[in-house]
């Protein structure tokens, strides 16, 4: 009896271990899929983190000692001179500018490219108390840019007053913490010299109002081209340390479709009605280069929709006969071109997006 106990036990353990083994394989054929689940993952994550347009451009240039690169905003109401300020610095027009207020719409980065530092430009749209779902995200877009740049340059036109926008501006500003503040008086060219000197003093006493230090106060005139140099010296003087960020020769990382848009819209502003600038929007629809042209004679096509809010809106942009549409055309290609340096085909269209500005939908059709 003793045997076949013996026996028993014996045959026991041995399915035992064969169950062992079976868990063991099971065990590490579950590890091998789960390893190569998470490989292809990384393959995934791998191709969609692109690092092109993110490392420094300086990656495998050896910067001078003490060079500078960062991020300086300009900020203010609307109209203060902010676009002008940032075509003067990056010394080519890169941002449309316009007598009508909230010209803006987008955050355009301008590069200025010096042999001490990289200095790039934020333009953003002119902070204001929102009317239209399309005024609350333009005035998120300003804060969200505050808050990850290196100097806010808030803008304050010398021909007018410190005002009630002024100061809703700057104490919004004053929320943001760790971020460099420089004052600077705009459009210096349009004040006396008395005027200019006042400005500057209630600049100063805005700050000590909402409890904003200025890091500097400078006045300039981007028409004239007085200061702008000074201005541009003090920005990167509030610069880290670092490689540049951007290649040698960038001027702005707006894309050509977006450059082009804005050109189209601002020669759309010019002569209208008080209420229509906010109406317009534009979309390039597609943007390429004509096939079949020689080399030295190349052609880009453009379509692009301007879009109005309502008919007699529509009515307006078009004009008798369509004569303010072709204005409106030629006056965009001849500014496309001149950016871009490739001649131009304009194919442009007006078309009705009712009361886009409020519409959540529409907003994200056009690309807001």
């Amino acid at each position: 009896m003793a045997d076949d106990d013996d026996q028993d036990l014996a045959q026991v353990e041995d399915q035992l271990d064969d169950q062992d083994d079976q868990v063991d394989d099971q065990v590490d054929d579950q590890v091998d899929d789960e390893v190569d689940d998470e490989d292809e993952d990384d393959d995934e994550l791998d191709d969609d983190f692109d690092l092109s347009g993110v490392a420094p451009a300086g990656a495998f240039y050896q910067a001078p000692e003490g060079y500078r690169s960062g991020f300086a905003s300009f900020v203010g109401r609307p109209n203060a001179g902010k676009s002008t300020l940032t075509n003067a610095l990056v010394g080519q027009k890169i941002v449309i500018t316009s007598s009508k207020p909230q010209t803006t719409r987008n955050v355009v980065r301008g590069i200025v490219h010096r042999d001490d530092a990289q200095l790039i430009l934020v333009d953003t749209p002119g902070l204001h108390r929102p009317r239209t779902l399309l005024g609350e995200r333009l005035n998120d877009l300003v804060r969200t840019t505050w808050a990850e740049v290196d100097v806010v340059a808030v803008c304050f036109p010398a021909n007018e007053k410190i005002g009630p926008g002024d100061r809703y501006l700057v104490g919004e500003l004053a929320k943001v913490r760790r971020t460099t503040r420089i004052a600077v008086a705009t459009k210096t060219d349009l004040v006396t010299p008395e005027q200019l000197g006042q400005h500057l003093l209630d600049i100063q006493a805005l700050g000590q109002e909402t409890s904003t230090e200025w890091a500097e106060i400078v006045p300039v005139s981007a028409v004239s081209g007085d200061q702008v140099q000074l201005l541009a010296d003090l920005l990167v003087g509030q610069l880290p340390e670092g490689p540049p960020l951007y290649p040698d020769g960038d001027l702005t990382d707006a894309p050509e479709e977006a450059l082009a848009a804005d050109l189209i819209r601002e020669a759309a502003l010019e002569g209208v009605r008080d209420e229509l600038p906010h109406s317009i929007a534009v979309v390039v629809e597609e943007m390429g280069l004509r096939e079949g042209r020689p080399d030295d004679k190349p052609l880009l096509d453009i379509v692009a929709n301007l879009y109005v809010e309502r008919d007699s809106q529509k009515g307006i942009m078009i004009g008798h006969k369509g004569s303010r549409l072709r204005s409106v055309g030629t006056a965009a290609r001849q500014q496309i071109e001149a950016l871009l340096g490739t001649p131009v085909y304009l194919d442009l269209q007006v078309k009705i997006a009712k009361d886009w500005q409020r519409d959540p939908r529409q907003l994200r059709k056009l690309g807001f």
